[in-house]
This record gives C-alpha cells, structure tokens and sequence, in this order.
C-alpha cells in the first residue's frame, strides 16, 4: 500500500498525485493540513533520508522563521518539533511504500521504485 503524505494544492502533490493515477496505483492521500504531522513518522524519515532531503528550506514558511528557529532545524531532533509546528515545512510529497520512503517528485526515481 502506497501512503502520500503532502497539502493538496501543492502543485508537486497534484503532479504526483496525477502520475499516480495514471499508472494506476493504488495510494491513501495523508493531508497535513487536515490530519498534522506524526513526531515519530518525521524521525524515521529524518533518520532515512536526513534532515536536509525533508526540510523544504526554500519554502516562505521557513523563509519566514527567526534566525535562531532556523538554527534549530540543523538539528535533527529539533527539526522534528519545528515539523510538527509547520507542517508545510516538509518536502512534499512524502511516500511510504512497501520498499521504503520517496521524498519529492521526481518521474524517474519513482518510475524505478513504485
């Protein structure tokens, strides 16, 4: 079973979502906005794929965040809370499927992978 996790006017999350649908995978959609963001999911992901590949630095909710707040998110277990806190802060989408995590949409790495 295929998880997405994203915000669904995310234009990343809808392209991914229409390429899912297109090769007709079968996925549950997890919103943040709706549902927030699991502490424990967000360590595994960070623990996986590191702290750099989840945190969207280039998002203006992070753009937005105070100096130190920033300096905190170099900090894995810090990040974690600051995640939770803004979940739009998350690199979207975030896939968990039977062979792991996919962060981003990116057409050829889940081509290989789902």
């Amino acid at each position: 079973m295929i998880r997405l996790y994203g915000i669904p006017n995310c234009d990343t999350v809808k392209k991914a979502r229409k390429w899912l649908d297109a090769y007709e995978h079968d996925y549950t959609f997890h919103d943040y906005k709706k549902e927030g963001a699991d502490p424990t999911k967000l360590e595994d992901w960070i623990a996986k794929k590191g702290v750099d590949v989840v945190l969207n630095r280039r998002g203006t909710t992070f753009r937005k965040l105070s100096d130190a707040e920033k300096a905190e998110a170099e900090d894995s277990n810090k990040a974690v809370a600051l995640l939770v806190q803004h979940p739009s802060m998350i690199k979207r989408p975030v896939v968990e499927y039977s062979g792991g995590i996919l962060v981003g949409f990116k057409e050829d790495e889940w081509s290989a992978s789902l």
